[in-house]
C-alpha cells in the first residue's frame, strides 16, 4: 500500500481535485448522557461551521438504513491531522466522554455538489 502523501501526489498529477478533509465517526459511550450534552455539543457545531471547519455533520442510519443507532458522522475542513483531532477532541461529546470517535484523512478526488435554493418555497435541497 502507498504512503498518505504518495498516493496524494499521483492523485494531483493525474489531476484528481485531492481535497483533504477529515472524517469523524462518532460513537455512543454513554448513550445515557447523549442529551445532556446535545446543546453544547451543537452549539460547538455551529462555531466549527462559522470558523470555517465544519463541512458537513449528521446521524448514520443503521446498516439496513431503517433505524437510528446513535452513530454520527462529522467531516472537517483542517490543515493537518493533529489539528482535526484536536477539533474532534474539543467537541462537548467527547470531551465528556459521552462520545468516542475515530477519524480518518479523506481524499475527495470524484464527485459533484449541486445546491438547490428556493427563497419563497423556504426549501433547500443538495
Amino acid at each position: 500500500m502507498p504512503a498518505w502523501k504518495d498516493y496524494k501526489a499521483a492523485a494531483q498529477d493525474r489531476g484528481a481535485l485531492a481535497c483533504e478533509m477529515y472524517a469523524i465517526v462518532s460513537t455512543p459511550a454513554k448513550p445515557g448522557d447523549l442529551q445532556k450534552n446535545l446543546p453544547a455539543h451543537l452549539q460547538y457545531q455551529a462555531e466549527m461551521e462559522q470558523q470555517g471547519h465544519l463541512v458537513m455533520a449528521g446521524p448514520l442510519s443503521d446498516l439496513t438504513g431503517e433505524q437510528m443507532e446513535g452513530v454520527g458522522m462529522i467531516i472537517y475542513r483542517a490543515d493537518s491531522l493533529q489539528t482535526a483531532t484536536a477539533l474532534a477532541d474539543a467537541d462537548p461529546m467527547h470531551k465528556s466522554g459521552t462520545r468516542e470517535y475515530t477519524i480518518r484523512r479523506w481524499l475527495v478526488n470524484e464527485g459533484s455538489f449541486q445546491l438547490n435554493i428556493k427563497l419563497s418555497a423556504q426549501s433547500v435541497s443538495i
